[in-house]
């Protein structure tokens, strides 16, 4: 009876590993590489618009780090010589 069972059992188990491997290869993509032929779509992020937003927002990011830098390096200078 065990014999049957490995008989039916691995060859099946087999069969999902590979069947698991190709669903793999073309779906899902996730935000990554477009996959191949007709599966994949562009990703999200390599769209054009969300390419122009991530730069707007990079650009904020900047911009709000050098006002950060700019009032400490003026309360810093105001610490070391106050105005008078």
């Amino acid at each position: 009876m065990r014999r049957m069972l490995d008989r039916l059992f691995l060859p099946l188990l087999g069969l999902c590993a590979v069947g698991a491997v190709a669903l793999a290869m073309a779906w899902p993509q996730g935000l990554g590489a477009r996959s191949w032929g007709p599966f994949g779509h562009t990703p999200v992020q390599q769209t054009p618009a969300m390419k122009a937003a991530m730069q707007r927002e990079h650009e904020a990011a900047q911009q709000r780090a050098r006002q950060a830098r700019d009032a400490v390096r003026d309360l810093q200078s105001q610490a070391i010589a106050p105005a008078q």
